[in-house]
């Protein structure tokens, strides 16, 4: 039987409100969308903030715990699955892509927000206490015009969500990094997109640096200033990121998933799986 994450468009989610966006209490969307299979992929932006609940979400296979205002991020094409406890309550966010592109003069925009970035370090976010009624209201104002059928309620919308993007990364204090960390942090959103764009055919932190227009031991001084490892560490696990992706098809030989990568030894792609994982391929599987 074949066994992989389904991949769902987001007018599976969409009833009454336009396949863009979707903006609802999360309890009723859970209910109506029961007959998800978990865990799956997005083609869309999926956001939920919890305002009760317990559980755990995992997200390309990272566990993390659910709590009271946490909020869960997804970018397209990352795994997610959920295991809830007891009664959950909240808010969703669905979006697609270019739900923003028309709106905004930087079609990048947002990639100023790190959560959204679809590395699963940023995937959870715990809003301080002294911003949690602020962010509910947002939350509600988003909710209310979702259900509305006003000339401007798409573009209300998009001003609700960069408000409550804006407070989120206020609340953190990203806003208030000096212009050096400001350009570090930039050159590293930078280097993660040309990564997410040539990790099968570039694996050297050397063709990178040279499209940043900066030195490779500079590079790797941002990598491990900003996130603690290396320029090739970022390339290796996308692609064991990827690797495990595809393993959990098991109408995919794991020579097959080398090949797809780009390996053309099989051998060596085992043994690079398992330096970066810990596990062999096989092993992998055995565990999902």
């Amino acid at each position: 039987m074949k066994k992989e994450f389904p991949v769902y468009d987001i007018c599976k989610f969409t009833h009454t409100q336009e396949e863009d966006v979707i903006i609802k209490p999360f309890a009723p969307y859970l209910k109506a969308m029961r007959k998800l299979h978990f865990p799956h992929r997005h083609d869309f932006y999926h956001m939920v903030f919890f305002t009760r609940g317990a559980g755990t979400h995992s997200v390309d296979f990272e566990t993390f715990n659910i709590q009271p205002y946490h909020i869960y991020f997804m970018a397209p094409g990352q795994v997610h699955g959920w295991s809830f406890e007891g009664e959950v309550d909240g808010y969703v966010v669905n979006f697609s892509a270019g739900f923003f592109k028309s709106f905004l003069l930087d079609s990048q925009y947002l990639d100023n927000f790190p959560f959204f970035s679809g590395n699963v370090q940023y995937s959870v976010m715990d809003i301080p206490a002294a911003e949690q009624s602020a962010a509910i209201t947002v939350m509600e104002k988003a909710v209310k015009e979702a259900d509305s059928r006003g000339r401007f309620r798409l573009d209300t919308l998009r001003v609700l969500l960069l408000e409550f993007f804006l407070l989120l990364v206020k609340s953190t204090g990203a806003d208030k990094a000096n212009n050096k960390v400001g350009h570090n942090h930039a050159l590293l959103r930078n280097y993660e997109k040309l990564i997410e764009q040539n990790y099968t055919n570039h694996r050297l932190p050397k063709f990178y640096a040279e499209l940043l227009s900066i030195t490779p031991s500079h590079l790797n001084a941002i990598c491990k200033e900003l996130l603690g490892i290396s320029a090739g560490d970022m390339i290796r696990n996308r692609i064991v990121l990827e690797a495990k992706r595809m393993l959990v098809n098991l109408d995919l030989t794991v020579t097959q998933v080398a090949y797809s990568l780009n390996f053309e030894d099989n051998s060596y792609f085992c043994k690079f799986f398992k330096n970066q994982s810990g596990v062999s391929p096989e092993a992998f599987r055995k565990g999902i």
